[in-house]
């Protein structure tokens, strides 16, 4: 079970990690088969600490502000809301929501990711 300050810390961590681009931090952070989806629909969704660091050092030179914030905290999963704003090497800022199954060591077993981008349809073609 999870509370939200361990949320809270989770995420500063996972922030940090990524301020830094440091890919080891993937190991304190995710379990060694952690699944990583970058959207709810991922077909290729990213298993494991090596996939999961191959993708964290994809922006290493960007400059970035964050905003977390738990929105609902249930037994071991948490929905955070995340507001990002890209300053370098390009200008973008996105709106998005995690849901993250924590494993019981507190490290996530399970992160889905759910982005929304200004300008962007936020439903599906039909």
């Amino acid at each position: 079970m999870v509370d939200r300050e361990s949320v809270r810390n989770w995420v500063a961590g996972y922030e940090r990690a990524w301020r830094e681009s440091d890919a080891d931090a993937v190991a304190r952070l995710f379990t060694p088969d952690a699944r990583y989806a970058r959207s709810p629909y991922d077909p290729e969704e990213l298993v494991g600490h090596d996939a999961i660091r191959g993708f964290w050092t994809v922006d290493q030179d960007a400059a970035f502000t964050m905003a977390a914030e738990p929105l609902a905290v249930e037994g071991d999963v948490a929905v955070v809301r995340v507001a990002v704003g890209y300053t370098a090497p390009r200008e973008q800022e996105y709106r998005d929501l995690w849901v993250l199954r924590f494993a019981p060591d507190g490290r996530v077993a399970d992160f889905e990711e759910w982005a929304y981008w200004p300008g962007k349809d936020w439903t599906a073609a039909t």
